[in-house]
């Protein structure tokens, strides 16, 4: 149990590549906290895992996602601030949207750049989500009044590496920041031109549910194929593959498993020519406005064997387990330092 992982917020994303590291790495020792109350876990995670985490002579390297306040773990239990520390990435406050930038709670965005300080490896699933990062550093500090830390984007620079969410793909044969409105309101504007197609919506229900989806739901009628959580990963795959086309109208993403999964199986990718998914999906699969994916969509509904017919032309290998496991092996294996 060299490799200690610690996940303070753990569903979605956060939970999946835990899971594949404990898997497929071994030699893991995993604490986390469920996925409930994020604003909670970021504040308080680090002193809960500093009073649970027994004392161990055997760790040598701490793995844990941005949510964890890195710093004050470190402070409170010197034995694991030894060790060699890595910060991972699925998203970050520094950019992270919020409905008014008066809500945007300072602390989150401060707390990641004094784990960033403290951490000897920072990780990231994107470049977009590296450089959003780092280049909204000395704007964000100066939110401070007065006595403003200097140069931090330079000193952590180094330390930091781009490793992409790696993926377990199947074996098949083929939330307001997610900004659901805009997604609804082409879908029923189709609905209304009269064209034919189903819908499947997917994805986890949590407390703060938009309007919109019950509105879209009873206007959609039976163009809904499917609604709501699937909770078999082999149900949730075999949806995909029924598909044609996967939509995004996200407006953030720093990665978009979602959107691989999908792909994977067979999707058309249709996504905002912003955030992560210039970096991942090439053009033609990108639109600039809601009218361009309106357009699209309908030419889809017209001719559905264009898209049926259709061969992805961009990469979804390089986002795999198979050609990331190496790069996160040789991240979380390291030779004892001299002084533990």
């Amino acid at each position: 149990m060299s490799i200690l992982i610690i996940e303070a917020f753990y569903g979605g994303s956060h939970k999946q590549l835990v899971d594949l590291l404990q898997e497929e790495l071994g030699d893991c020792v995993v604490y986390t906290l469920p996925a409930k109350k994020w604003h909670w876990r970021a504040r308080t995670s680090a002193l809960y895992f500093s009073q649970t985490i027994p004392i161990s002579e055997h760790y040598r390297t701490l793995f844990a996602s941005s949510v964890l306040n890195l710093t004050e773990l470190a402070a409170l239990r010197p034995d694991l601030g030894k060790l060699k520390k890595i910060l991972y990435f699925h998203e970050n406050q520094l950019i992270y949207p919020v409905k008014k930038c008066q809500e945007r709670d300072f602390q989150y965005g401060y707390n990641q750049i004094l784990s960033c300080l403290v951490a000897d490896v920072v990780v990231f699933n994107s470049v977009f989500n590296m450089e959003s990062f780092l280049t909204s550093m000395g704007k964000f500090m100066k939110l401070i009044p007065d006595h403003r830390p200097k140069d931090l984007e330079s000193i952590i620079r180094p330390k930091c590496q781009v490793i992409y969410f790696p993926i377990r793909f199947p074996d098949v044969s083929r939330e307001h920041d997610k900004d659901p409105e805009s997604f609804f309101k082409v879908l029923m504007h189709l609905k209304d031109l009269g064209l034919n197609f189903h819908v499947s919506v997917l994805g986890e229900t949590f407390t703060d549910v938009p309007d919109i989806f019950s509105e879209a739901k009873k206007a959609l009628g039976s163009s809904v194929l499917h609604w709501g959580y699937l909770p078999s990963k082999d149900d949730y795959f075999q949806v995909l593959c029924m598909a044609d086309v996967v939509i995004s109208t996200a407006k953030h993403e720093f990665f978009g498993v979602a959107m691989l999964e999908a792909v994977y199986c067979g999707c058309y990718p249709l996504c905002p020519k912003d955030l992560v998914y210039p970096e991942i999906f090439p053009a033609e699969y990108l639109y600039s406005t809601p009218e361009q994916l309106s357009k699209r969509l309908q030419n889809f509904c017209k001719r559905p064997d264009i898209i049926r017919k259709h061969l992805y032309k961009g990469e979804i290998a390089p986002f795999s387990w198979a050609a990331l496991h190496g790069k996160f092996r040789s991240l979380l294996t390291t030779e004892p330092r001299e002084d533990l």
